[in-house]
């Protein structure tokens, strides 16, 4: 076997391997106490996505004076966030108070790679349907051409 070929298809495979590697990386969405139902729906969408990539969910909510004396309400916001993240994520660590934090990590259930590779098929296609597609629009301009030819 030629060393040349060798070192070429050890490259490619190396090449490959790093395309399809992904770290895990946790990504934060903060929550105030008073939170208005747009304002979550926003939030919700941003974590929503970040699970769809493979990331995980750093759920924080900020307690500011008074709010601090009602750590119930925020374990009430943060489960119901888990409920609404449940299709794509489960919860890793429960609602825990640091400081006037209060801070629930949430792990997608696809590993990065997995969804990176599902991304990268999609993509795939995508550029496959559109060569197509443009093959097709140039046979078919290509065509009335050969017929006024004629």
């Amino acid at each position: 076997m030629d060393y040349g070929k060798f070192k070429y298809e050890a490259a490619q495979k190396e090449k490959e391997a790093r395309r399809n590697q992904a770290n895990t990386i946790l990504k934060e969405v903060r929550f105030r106490l008073k939170i208005e139902a747009h304002d979550y729906t926003t939030k919700l969408k941003r974590a929503e996505g970040f699970l769809k990539a493979g990331d995980k969910v750093k759920a924080m909510i900020l307690f500011r004076g008074r709010e601090q004396s009602r750590p119930e309400q925020g374990v009430r916001l943060l489960r119901k966030f888990a409920e609404d993240v449940a299709e794509l994520g489960t919860v890793e660590s429960n609602p825990t108070i640091d400081g006037r934090n209060m801070v629930m990590i949430v792990a997608p259930l696809k590993s990065k790679s997995e969804a990176k590779q599902e991304q990268n098929a999609v993509r795939d296609a995508q550029r496959a349907a559109n060569k197509q597609a443009a093959r097709e629009a140039k046979n078919d301009a290509d065509a009335p051409a050969e017929a006024a030819a004629e």
